[in-house]
């Protein structure tokens, strides 16, 4: 899509990838489906019927999706929807794991109350592939514990989901394993079992959102257009009360000339 110039000067970024019938999903069921249930040539009218969980392209999750009686998508404050934030570029290959000292060291470097977006170059693998899906790169639970005590706003990432893959249903968690060739394939990588170095069951998700933090899964879009740039972020879910993940449109805005400001209100 590209850098679009608003009437104001404003440069707007989609940081968001497509939406609509068949996707790239995670490996689960209930793929996204659409389906035309009115057209114009017989009823004058265009609509769509859609058929699918919310965890299909860019979306935020809730706390109550990894955890019993968590809270809600309205459980967030709504001022972590929009503010200042960093897009910092952070490279991981095939289940590299993303850790304190990469955030640390991250440029521009990552300020109290931002929001941040985190590139690690798994957003141009994105696809029905294992690559996107089962070996991504990935937060895990000491990253995501620096990410609380930094007091971040809001978080994204262009990867499959808010933990590392190795650290989900995929291996031995939860409902899993729903891949078990993954654990035979990491042994004969490192020596090791999964569970030895991923012993808890999607840590980032429940550190992250236990702490008031939105998730953002699947960033892409524009996302290299702003990376080592410190920009404006929004991204805003329904207003659904019992949500436990929603659908989001990320878009970064940045002001060349300093002008923009927020109307007082007056």
């Amino acid at each position: 899509m590209g850098e679009i110039i608003g009437a104001n000067g404003l440069r707007y970024y989609d940081l968001s990838n497509v939406y609509g019938h068949g996707v790239p999903q995670w490996p689960s069921a209930a793929n996204l489906n659409v389906r035309v249930h009115k057209f114009h040539a017989n009823d004058g009218i265009f609509v769509q019927q859609i058929e699918s969980i919310m965890h299909r392209s860019t979306h935020m999750d809730a706390q109550l999706h990894v955890t019993e009686n968590g809270r809600s998508l309205t459980g967030y404050d709504t001022w972590r929807f929009f503010g200042t934030g960093v897009v910092v570029s952070i490279p991981k290959g095939k289940w590299g794991v993303i850790t304190p000292d990469d955030l640390e060291k991250a440029t521009p470097k990552i300020e109290r109350g931002d929001i941040l977006i985190i590139n690690t170059g798994s957003h141009h693998k994105l696809g029905d592939n294992d690559d996107y899906y089962a070996y991504s790169p990935g937060l895990y639970k000491e990253a995501a514990e620096w990410i609380v005590e930094r007091g971040v706003k809001m978080l994204g990432i262009d990867v499959q989901a808010l933990d590392h893959p190795l650290g989900t249903k995929l291996c031995d968690h939860g409902l899993g394993p729903s891949h078990p060739h993954l654990d035979a394939e990491y042994k004969a990588l490192t020596g090791r079992h999964v569970l030895e170095d991923f012993p808890y069951w999607e840590p980032a998700h429940k550190i992250m959102m236990g702490a008031g933090i939105p998730g953002i899964e699947n960033i892409g879009g524009d996302v290299d257009l702003v990376t080592g740039r410190r920009c404006t972020i929004m991204a805003f879910p329904w207003r659904w009360h019992e949500g436990e993940g929603c659908v989001v449109r990320v878009v970064a805005v940045i002001d060349p000339d300093q002008t923009f400001r927020i109307p007082t209100g007056a």
